[in-house]
Parts: structure tokens; sequence; C-alpha cells
């Protein structure tokens, strides 16, 4: 390949040529200028690749081993060497042609040339052009190639499908193989007229495995079905003849390079004639499932049946999907055949939730035909359900598929046909409505318009009660003074407009046979009023010689402070929905779309609405921008911050293949991400979701104040009228009391002044009793509380999960995947002193490269230990592979002198905090062996590695001592695992799946809470005992069935106890149902887990702590902010009723109406404060602990082991997770204590 300047120009060609169809493999070097590309002949030839090449403007120039074709022709006319010498040049000419020989004598040409580039007919062609009749003789061409699937039993690891490879590659007459593992299959490409297929059976018959065909493709026929080899609908044969594609080709993906970008395809079956036609798809409701074991099982029957190209199924939601071929199975056997497996399974008929909705804003309507032809319009569009629009709002509402359609597709529509269409705004209305935007704006102005009346209305009671008196000012006509006329000049416009927002609510309240804060400020406002008028009116028309009291004042004076008070109180509410505001804040509002060109490249980039996304949509992320969809990085890498949403401070690396969510950041790169989730389906709505519907729900004890309130209205009107009634009686049976805070008041007889000071003291009730710090008291600490869980990681799905999370006395922990890790890991490693492998790295080293090639998961776990511990990718070589089920594997391992040598050279395992906790110990007695010195490990050296039987079969003797250590590791759930070298026995291993590192802490902070805590698994009982006894666990259930969990939390339940179940949210789901509060961890993309009534997102045991303590918090502040409403209302209501007056106290209702306003705000103030809450976090670090639980933390520094044993590598762990290498656990070191005494002294010392 010529013109490869630098590595963007390796990659190009490496992407490009891994799309082409039959491409295996592709290797390019720069230095060389080569391209080394391996591909199947029955489905791509070299022409393809070079033509591929050349159009990304690289000169390609092709190798000579490529096998080429001859031809013999008969040419007329060729009489001497002149007409030969004629014929040569015009061939030599054209491209393909290797070499032209010629015989005057014959008059013959034989023409050596590519077939892939000319034909043998267009050599005639062209030399018939040249004026010399040609025809072909004869023609000879690379083999015709065939291909066949063979079943093949046996295989149990790589190393077997390796060695299945190899020995067939190495088969005279086999061109390609291909063996799966996962299948048990191996697809053979072969020349036929070579070997046959009862040939290749009998070489994998020899080999050990049981083989017998499964499909035959010969390659010279015409319409045979294709090669297994061959994973898409298209192909092309050797000979450029049309293959049928085989069933399974539409199940399976062709293997390309994890760097090339591509769509996700839509499933296509090619019918008999040549049509693709797309899958049909239905949905089941499937009952009965509990695990994701239910999920595998009906999922593989499903695919099973022919004609079944896709199953997913869905364990929350009880519901599979399923794309299939109508001609070979309908949905009816679909359902029968999940009957069969033992569940309960319907056909959903309604598929209504699958749709997506979309609103549109459409401008240009003008008539009703507008509206029809846009609905008939759009419904015509393929997937269109749903087409509704409306003339007045200027909107539509459609209803689509979005298996065939998206919303830009019904856009395009609606404006082509000249209206302009746009997705109707509702994020900004969300926005609004949760930051009370319009209610602030209604109260101010209200506030404001009030406040014009309200402060000369002050200014005239305060000049008229300090610098006039009653003779000044009275009377401009008989009884009326200026003093009330100015008053009710004021009052009346505050009455009847500033007051309106009151009296509105408060008449359909009262229409409804209801009564609530409205209808007592309607009824302050309106009797002062009122009865001010009538009364003044009452003066006027008797001609009196003064003027009467009145409380115009009181109108003007109560609708502002009760304006401020609402003002306020929005404002401080402003605040509770922070966090939510803040999620929905996160969706980004714009996209970029891009779309590619035939070579991968970008070939358009287009901004459009969020709206508009849709799904399998390519959409361009640069750094800042929030990302829009849940969705795949399909290129590129970069930092993303999940801070927002998941609550993990810092940034996580996203690759091609990351899974990314909406409204987190993109950092620092530019990526390209496939949607896979838009609109109300992604993580980000999701969460939104539950928060939204967490703060709409209702406590227990917000229930009850829901009660009180609305016996508090009628109850606060019949104390009023009380008041009124009191005070009269009192008044006119001793006026004297009145008198003492009254005063006398010139020109006022004693019934006025004993009516003015009732009426005072009943408005003033009126005017103070508020039900709405009651009803504030709980929804503002939830709201707060929830938010503030959210921002931490922890969803709260609803107000009464707050409540009952206060009340659980016992928490049951599931063990796999909850409190441990879920995956097994390398614990112990044991090396026996007088063994040649007396070294770790030399023994992971040999046991590592033996366990490569295998995918269980105990050989993973050694293996991925290893490299990291050799610091290398590739381990050493391995050959002569066999592997037992049940007992263990031998092979011949070599090339590991250099990795040792070069590991050796890197740093100290102690300056290695990437490495796993793994403990090292030197067993057995007997001098170490220096297996470090270079050339210790040239050549091979046979390995076995497995249990005892494996051992004693193969004459490896296991001494006494380490059969005892064994026992003791499989008493604590370790599985356990031999290693002989040479013949000779090297070490023991030890695989475990290890807790958490914070499962320890939690339980015990759990434990200092009061707490009781279980744990309830489905595991052996030796091994849960182990793991429980690791993390201080004191009671176990162990051997439970899912269906069983339920039955275990309901037995703890009888006994009194409220019960948290904390799991995994899958297997767990029936126990996290019928617990009091189910508490699952989540990964942060699955928050829609219904089974549970909270979700950690961070998937960290120790947000347990947190939720506790925030469910505490919350509802500690609800009972504050209780107490702080019926101290008020208790306090604040005899108050105004004028009983604390013989001590001088006594209000005017305008005073009253301020501190009712007071107190809504002081509860609302009261769960704001909930937004200082910090999180508890797990202490780690070194130094001092600061609490508790931190001490609990602190790990003993000074333990020594006895029997000279080497120090364990095992170590505490930082706040990431990382080993701090300054002190050993106690529990291994009391461990090796024991470890190192006598086996008749074990009983004894136990």
């Amino acid at each position: 390949v010529g013109g490869m300047m630098c590595n963007d120009c390796v990659s190009k060609v490496k992407t490009n040529v891994a799309k082409i169809n039959g491409v295996r493999r592709v290797e390019v070097s720069l230095d060389d200028g080569r391209a080394n590309v391996t591909y199947e002949t029955t489905q791509t030839d070299p022409h393809a690749i070079q033509t591929t090449v050349n159009e990304l403007g690289f000169v390609v120039t092709l190798p000579e081993k490529i096998q080429p074709s001859s031809a013999t022709l008969s040419v007329e006319g060729l009489g001497c060497d002149l007409c030969a010498l004629s014929v040569q040049r015009v061939l030599t000419s054209k491209a393909g042609v290797i070499s032209v020989t010629t015989s005057v004598e014959e008059r013959k040409v034989l023409v050596d040339f590519y077939g892939y580039e000319v034909k043998a007919s267009d050599l005639c062609r062209f030399i018939n052009n040249a004026g010399y009749p040609a025809v072909v003789v004869s023609e000879q061409g690379p083999p015709d190639l065939a291909s066949a699937l063979f079943s093949v039993a046996g295989m149990t690891c790589m190393s077997c499908v390796n060695s299945l490879e190899g020995l067939l590659s190495g088969t005279k007459g086999v061109e390609g193989v291909r063996v799966s593992l996962q299948d048990g299959t191996a697809a053979v490409v072969f020349v036929p007229s070579i070997v046959t297929t009862f040939q290749i059976v009998e070489v994998i018959n020899d080999a050990g495995f049981e083989c017998h065909v499964k499909h035959r493709v010969p390659g010279d026929s015409s319409d045979s079905e294709a090669t297994p080899l061959l994973k898409t609908a298209s192909v092309k044969s050797a000979s450029s003849s049309s293959l049928k594609v085989p069933e399974i080709s539409s199940r399976v993906s062709p293997a390309k390079d994890d760097s090339t970008l591509q769509s996700p395809p839509r499933v296509f079956l090619l019918a008999a004639d040549g049509r693709n036609e797309p899958l049909e798809k239905c949905h089941l409701h499937v009952r009965g499932m509990t695990c994701a074991s239910c999920v595998s099982a009906v999922e593989k029957n499903l695919l099973k049946l022919e004609g079944v190209a896709q199953a997913l199924v869905s364990l929350l939601a009880e519901r599979a999907e399923v794309k299939y071929d109508p001609r070979k199975v309908s949905p009816l056997q679909l359902v029968e055949v999940t009957c069969d497996l033992g569940y309960q399974a319907s056909l959903i008929e309604d598929l209504e939730y699958q749709y997506g909705e979309i609103e549109l804003r459409i401008k240009g309507m003008t008539c009703a035909s507008c509206v029809s032809s846009i609905e008939t319009a759009v419904l015509k569009q393929p997937g269109v359900t749903k087409a509704s629009a409306s003339l007045s709002t200027q909107r539509g509402h459609f209803v689509f598929d979005p298996e065939v359609t998206g919303p830009r597709h019904i856009v395009h529509t609606i404006e082509e046909m000249g209206f302009e269409a746009a997705p109707a705004g509702v994020n900004q209305t969300d926005v609004d409505h949760l930051t009370h935007a319009a209610e602030i704006r209604k109260w101010r102005r209200a506030f404001l318009i009030s406040l014009l009346c309200g402060v000369p209305t002050m200014a005239v009671m305060v000049y008229f009660m300090m610098f006039s008196d009653m003779d000044s000012h009275c009377c401009l006509l008989p009884g009326l003074s200026l003093e009330n006329l100015l008053l009710f000049l004021f009052a009346t416009p505050v009455q009847f407009v500033g007051g309106r927002h009151f009296y509105l609510p408060a008449f359909r309240a009262l229409r409804h046979g209801m009564a609530n804060m409205d209808v007592l400020v309607m009824l302050a406002t309106n009797i002062s009023y009122f009865y001010s008028v009538a009364v003044l009116a009452y003066f006027m028309a008797a001609q009196a010689d003064h003027s009467p009291m009145t409380f115009f004042d009181t109108v003007p004076m109560l609708i502002v402070f009760l304006c401020l008070g609402r003002w306020m109180e929005h404002l401080a509410k402003r605040h509770t929905s922070d966090a939510l505001t803040k999620l929905i804040s996160l969706q980004a509002t714009e996209a970029t779309l891009v779309t590619l060109d035939d070579r991968g490249e970008v070939a358009t980039e287009k901004q459009i609405d969020v709206n508009l996304i849709q799904r399998n949509d390519l959409i361009k992320v640069i750094p800042g921008e929030k990302i829009p969809v849940d969705g795949k990085v399909a290129r590129g890498t970069s930092n993303v911050s999940e801070a927002h949403i998941t609550g993990e401070p810092l940034p996580v690396a996203k690759e091609v293949g990351s899974a990314v969510m909406a409204g987190s950041i993109n950092e620092n790169g530019v990526l390209l991400i496939n949607a896979t989730h838009v609109g109300k389906d992604t993580t980000l709505a999701q969460i939104v979701k539950l928060v939204e519907e967490a703060q709409s729900s209702k406590a227990p004890i917000q229930q009850l104040a829901d009660r009180i309130a609305g016996y508090f209205v009628p109850t606060v009107v019949l104390l009023s009228i009380l008041t009124l009634i009191v005070w009269i009686v009192v008044g006119f049976s001793r006026i004297e009391i009145i008198h003492k805070y009254y005063g006398t008041v010139k020109g006022m007889s004693d019934s006025e002044v004993v009516m003015q000071f009732a009426f005072q003291c009943a408005l003033t009730v009126l005017s103070i009793a508020c039900p709405c710090a009651l009803g504030l008291a709980t929804p503002t600490a939830v709201m707060v509380g929830t938010g503030v869980g959210a921002t931490n990681g922890i969803l709260i799905k609803g107000a009464e999960t707050l409540e009952t999370m206060c009340k659980v006395k016992c928490f049951a922990f599931d063990k796999t995947g909850t409190i441990t890790r879920g995956t097994p890991v390398l614990v112990y490693v044991g090396l026996l002193s007088q063994a040649k492998a007396s070294s770790s790295r030399a023994l992971l080293a040999l046991i590592g490269t033996a366990e490569s090639g295998s995918e269980h998961p105990i050989a993973k776990a050694i293996s991925s230990y290893a490299k990291q511990l050799l610091v290398t990718d590739v381990l050493g070589s391995c050959e002569n592979f066999e592997a037992v089920s049940g007992l263990g594997l031998s092979c011949r391992v070599g090339n590991l002198s250099g990795i040792l040598n070069v590991a050796s050279d890197k740093s100290t395992d102690s300056d290695r905090p990437d490495l796993p906790l793994v403990e090292v110990q030197h067993i057995g007695k007997g001098t170490l062996q220096d297996a470090s010195h270079e050339g210790a490990w040239d050549g091979t050296h046979d390995v076995l590695v497995g249990n005892r039987e494996w051992m004693k079969q193969n004459s490896v003797v296991v001494p006494a001592f380490v059969d005892s250590l064994m026992c003791r590791k499989e008493m604590l759930g370790q599985t356990v695992i031999l290693c002989s070298v040479d013949g000779e026995l090297a070490g023991v291993l030890a695989v475990s799946d290890t807790p958490k590192p914070e499962a320890r802490a939690t339980v015990r902070a759990l434990k200092e809470m009061g707490f009781k805590v279980v744990l309830l698994t489905g595991d052996n009982r030796q091994t849960a005992s182990a793991i429980a006894q690791e993390v201080s666990i004191d009671e176990v259930f162990a051997q439970v069935l899912p269906s069983h969990k339920a039955e275990k939390v309901q037995q703890l339940q009888t006994r009194g106890l409220k019960v948290a179940m904390v799991g995994d949210g899958i297997n767990d789901s029936p126990a996290l149902v019928h617990a009091d509060v189910g508490i699952a961890l989540s990964n942060g993309t699955d928050v829609a887990i219904e089974a549970a009534d909270l979700v950690l997102i961070r998937n960290n045991l120790y947000d347990v702590i947190a939720a506790v303590d925030l469910s505490r918090k919350t509802v500690r502040r609800i009972r504050i902010n209780f107490f702080l409403a019926s101290i008020y209302n208790l306090v604040g209501i005899p108050l105004a009723a004028g009983v604390f007056m013989p001590f001088g106290v006594a209000l005017l209702p305008w005073m009253g109406a301020a501190a009712m306003a007071l107190s809504s705000v002081s509860v609302v103030t009261s769960s704001l404060l909930l937004y200082l809450y910090k999180k508890p976090v797990l202490y780690t670090g070194p130094g001092p602990a600061k609490t508790a639980i931190g001490a609990n933390m602190r790990l003993a520094d000074n333990l020594n082991c006895s029997d000279g044993c080497e120090p364990s590598s095992a170590r505490r762990v930082d706040d990431k997770g990382y080993p701090l290498r300054d002190s050993l656990l106690p529990e291994i070191c009391i461990q090796r204590q024991l470890e190192g005494l006598p086996v008749d002294d074990l009983s004894h010392s136990l």
C-alpha cells in the first residue's frame, strides 16, 4: 500500500477493509507499507479489497502469490510472428493479465491471468476487437471450494478450540476453519477434490471429539446454501454465483473489528425470490420468572424455534420481545413453548406501551381542511398509528412505532405540505412549575399592588392615632369622619382587586363542600369590610354626631401581609425542588445528528431538537456538551462526568462500546454515540419520574395532618364565633376588663367599645389560624429529602419509604453481588518451599499460562491476576493441552523466561496499588530455591492444575500438611486448586468470591446503630457462614431458593421486626417485595426496579448507611415542622382570642396575618435546612479514626506471623479501592497462625 504517511492512514485502511464482507482479519504495517488481509474466498476477492483501498487515495499492489487462472484460446488468422506480437501487445496491456504465450503453428494463445480482474471471455473479446477471431478452448482456475458445518461435542475450553483449528488447518485441502466453543460447531471451507467431509469427520473424531456433519454446501452448485462461515445476507462465491442465505445467518452477526463503526442492523431474512423481507415482532407477557436463569431459559428455548431471529426477555417487566419469520412460526407457538417451560405466558395484543409519542407545534393551519390533510398525510406514513391535530391550539399529537419511523419523519412529512412543524417545548414548562416561577410572579405582583394601598392605610392610622383627636377630625358628614373616608377609599380597591387571588379559590372550595386557608382569609377580610361599611352607613343614616370605629384598616393590612407571606413561601418552596430542577435541567435541548458515508466517515452534521432524536441515530457530542440520550459509544474516547446522576464525583472513562447516560457531561473527547433509549426511556427521564412520584407521595404522618387540616377550618370558624360571643358577654358583664386594655374612648359608648373589641378578637382568630403550616410540614421535607437523596445517589421511591425506614429493626442482605463482589478472585497463593516454582511470579506465570485458554470463571480469575502481576497482556506458550471435566488440566508450558525477566525489572509488588488483595505464603519446610535467575525458565515444563483426585491420577504426591491446609481453606468457602510442575507439587491456590471492601464496615455500622443483620443466600451453608463471619454477620439463612427468601423475610416479620431487604433486584425480587423496605443495588442505568422501594445508584453498599441516616434526618425534620406548626396554632389562637389580655397581651387582626405568614415561611425554611445534609462516608484513610465507624476500620499494624511466614500481600484499601501497604489484615494473620500449627494440635488449639 503506497501513500500511507501516518497512523491515521493505517487506521483508515484497517477500518475500511474490515467492513468488507468476508474479511476476517486485517493487519497493517506503516513501516513495511503492507496490509495482510485474511478473507473468505467464497465471500470476497482481492479485487474488492484493492478497489476499497484505492478509493481511499492509496496505491495498491497485489502480491504475486495469489493463485492465477490460465486459459487456452484458439485464434484464427495467427499466421506469422507479427500477428502473434500484435496479440501479445493487446493482451498484456489489459489489467489482470500476467503472461501471454503464442503458438503460430497451433494458432493458439496460452494466457495466465487473475480471474478476479479479468475473465477468459474478456480476453476473447479483446483479441476479436484487434481483428483476430478467437474462442476459448480450455480454462483452468483456482479449485472450486465447498464448505460444511460440523457439530463437535467434547470441547471444554479455548484450548480445545485452538487445538482443533490447528489440526484442521494442517489438513491437506482445507482452506479455512472457524471453531465455536459456544455453539459446539466447526465451520470448514475445503477443496472437495482433495478432501471430503467424511475425511474431515474422521480427523476430528481421531482428535478425541465426537463429530457429525450438520450442513454441507458444495462449491459448484449455484442454488445451494451458503457456507456456514458466512454470517451475513449478502455473499459472493468464487464463481460469482448468487448463494442463498442459510437460516442461521439471520441470527448471528459477522465478527467485525471493534473499531469499525456500524449502525445497528435491522433483522432481515432473504426470501427464496431474493427479496429482503423484515421480520415481524410480537410481545409476550411472561409470569413466573424469578431470576436471570429463568430469563436465559426462555430466551434460549425461543431461539431454538425455526424462524425466531431474536428474543429479548425482561425479568422486571415480565415481557418478552420476539422477532420472527411469520412464514415459519406463529405467536401462538411462541406462547406454547414458553408455557411448556413452566411459565405463564400470554400474547400482548395492546402494544400501545411500546409506541413513541410526540407533541408538535404546527404553524400555518387556517381551517379544518388543513387539519384533515395533515392527519391524513401523516397516517399514510409507515409506522404512524395515531395522528391528531388541533386548529385552535395549533398543535398536533402523533403516536408511532419507533422501530419503523420517528419524529423527524413526521416533521418532514408536515413540512413538505407547506406547514411549519417543531416539537412543542415542555421542558421549560416543567422547570417553571418546579421553580414556582409563575406563582412567585403572581404573589409578588399582588403584594406590590396591595402595598400601594397598604402604606397609605398605615400612614392614616398612625397620623390619626398620634397627631389628631376625635374632635378635630369629626365630621365631614354626620357619622362620617375623614379617617373612615380615607380608610374606605384605600380598603375598597384591595378588597375587590387585591384579594381576588384568595376569593376565587375560596368560592371553589365552598362550592365543593370544602374549607381551606383561603376560606379563613375570605371570612376575615369580608367580615371586616362589610361590617365596617354597614356600621358606617348606619351611623350616617342616623345622623350621629360621631363616626364609629371601623375595621377598614384590617383589609389592606391583612392582604398585604398575606401576599407577602405567600410570596416568601413560594420563594422558599422553589428551593425544595432544586434537586429535581437540576435533574431536568441536565437534559440537553439540542443535539448534533451525523450521517456516515460508505467509507464510515462523517458525511453530514445537523443540529436538531433533542425531541427529534430517533432510536439508532448517530449523535456527535463535543467536549463540554451534555449527552442528549442514552446510548453506546460508537467512536471516540473521553471522560464523562455522571456526578449529577449517580453521585460519582470522578469522571468515568468511556470508549467504544461503553454505555452513556443522558444528562452526563462529556469532558475532553469527541464522541459519536449510537442512541439506544430516547425521550421518556432514558435513565435521566426514569430518575426524574421516580423522584417526582416520591415527592408527590404521602407519608402516613402527612395523611394524619391532612385529616387534621380537614377539621381545622370549621374549628377555627367556631372558635372565632365563640370568641365573639364570649367577649360580648364578658364586656357587658364586666366592662372594666376591656377598659383596662382598650382604655376609654371619647365619644364611644360602652356597648360600642365591647362590640369593637369582640369583633377585633374574632377577626384576629380568623387571621392568625394557619392550616398551611401543618400542610407544608411533610411535603416540603419529603421534597427536599428525596432531592438530596437523588443528588447523593440514593433514589427513594416514596415518602412512606422514608418513614418506614425509620421503623426498620432488621436488615437482610443477599450474599452474591451484594455482600460479595459476585465474581471469583484469587485470594491465596501457597508456595512449597522445596519446589522449583518457589516464587509467586513463577508459579502464577505457569498456572496463568495453562489457564489462559479457558473461559471458566476460576481460570479467568487466575490468568487475569497473573497478567496484572507480570505486567503483560500475553503469557507463555501452551501446547498438548488436555482438560478433564471435574478434575483438572494438563499441558506443556514454555517461553516464560523472557516474561519473568521483564517482570523482575518492574517495581516490586508492594509498590503496585493496582494489584488486587492476595495473600502469599511459603508452606512446608526446606530451603527456598532461587527461581528468579536468568535462564531458570528456559524450555518447556509439564504442568498439572486440578484437584486432589487429578493429582492422584497423575502420580503427584500431596503431603498431609497441604491436604490439611486445603481443608481449612475449603471450610472458609474457598475453592482450592493444586499445581504441579514437572511431576512435583509446586503450590496451592485459593479462589473465592470475596466481600466488597465496604461490606464489613457497613455491617458494623448497622450493628452500632442498633440493627439486627442477617444473611440470606442460596449458597451452601459452609460458604455462607465463612462470608458471614468475615463481615461480622451473626445470623445466616443458607441454601434458600429465591422464592423461599420471601418466606424468610416473613418469618423475621413474625418476630415483630420491620425488615429491610438489600439485594441486587433480580433474583431477590420476591424478598424485596415482601420486605417492609426493599433496597436494590444498581449500576446507575437500571433505576426503574419495580420490586424495590429504594435504589442505590452508585452500587456502593455503604450507601445503605446513608439511606438510613437520610431517612432518620428527614423524618426528624418532619416532626420538627409539625412541632413548629402545632405550637404556633396552640399558642397563636388563644393569644388572638384575648386569653392573655389580663397579662396585657393582645393582637390586632393585621398582626395575626403577619404571624400567619411567618409560620408558613418558618416551616419551609426548616425543611430547607436538609440541604445542609452531609452523607456519611466510609473512613479508610491513615491516621486516627474520627468516628466509631472509622475506629472499626482501623487495622492492626504490628501483628506478627508465626513460623517465619512471608508477610501477606493482603492489605486494607483507600477511598479509591487501592490497597494501603502499611498494615496486615488481622483475620489473615490469625488464620496463618493456625495454619502453622502441626495437624495433630489443630483441633486442640481450635
